[in-house]
């Protein structure tokens, strides 16, 4: 697996539209498939990471999920969740979750992380994920496609400062029409 010089890889592993949207407009994410979505690697996925590491916006969608969903609790489990916003937060909601606030340039949050021993991140959240991917602090993507079109929402990438190459790794089907690929960043160290 592809890491950085300072022994972390953070990695994104997102479902989009075909036409390549990760929520609607106004941030529903209901045309992706829920618990009854057939098994493409996601929990073999989680297993392997140390943290999530999410935006403001990613957060407030998991408070209002909460509360729709009271008995459901933090959608992330137990795993260290790293919840990225220049403006202070409330985490007093969450039960059961271990939350924390932190705020900074991407290279400054993967070096604080590193510094506690983990190894590899989970990126999520389209504006989380643009500004990783921008700072070239992601070495693997998996993007599940689902087969559908939204016409317009929020997209998966914005502007870039470059090209940035990928190398295929594998891609999967399921009878669904899910369509999982895996990429690794090129030019990130083996």
């Amino acid at each position: 697996m592809s890491k950085q010089s300072n022994g972390m890889m953070a990695s994104v592993f997102v479902g989009i539209s075909v036409d390549g949207f990760m929520a609607r407009r106004n941030g529903d994410i209901d045309f992706l498939p829920g618990d009854s979505g057939e098994p493409h690697g996601f929990e073999e996925f989680i297993a392997t990471i140390d943290a999530h590491v999410i935006g403001r916006n990613t957060f407030e969608w998991c408070l209002k999920w909460m509360r729709q969903h009271p008995e459901s609790g933090w959608p992330y489990g137990k795993k260290p969740v790293i919840v990225l916003s220049s403006r202070a937060l409330d985490l007093s909601e969450i039960r059961g979750g271990n939350v924390e606030h932190m705020s900074g340039e991407p290279q400054e949050i993967v070096a604080k992380l590193s510094g506690r021993g983990w190894k590899h991140l989970y990126v999520d959240g389209g504006v989380t994920i643009q500004r990783f991917l921008r700072a070239g602090l992601i070495q693997k993507m998996i993007i599940t496609r689902v087969p559908v079109l939204i016409g317009e929402g929020l997209p998966l990438f914005g502007s870039l400062p470059h090209d940035v190459r990928l190398t295929h790794l594998a891609t999967k089907h399921f009878s669904s029409g899910l369509v999982t690929t895996e990429y690794r960043i090129a030019g990130s160290d083996e």
